[in-house]
């Protein structure tokens, strides 16, 4: 609940309503990947290297209940 109320006090930042929705959905995706057990800082990394090689086909591979990391 921490990171919750801490991200909620730091949206207030985010500069306009389209960066909070930015913000929260960054989160969500990382508290996803928490509670699927994953190393968060590995797993955000890697998508976002994919993401720019574009290998993310097909699209629910960066999923954090899909991932597996490439070695």
């Amino acid at each position: 609940m921490r990171p919750i109320s801490i991200g909620r006090k730091n949206w207030l930042f985010a500069g306009s309503d389209s960066g909070g929705e930015t913000l929260s959905r960054a989160m969500s995706l990382v508290e996803t990947a928490k509670m699927n057990g994953l190393d968060r800082q590995a797993w955000l990394a890697e998508i976002l290297d994919r993401i720019h090689n574009h290998m993310t086909n097909p699209l629910n591979e960066p999923l954090p209940w899909n991932w597996t990391p490439m070695n």
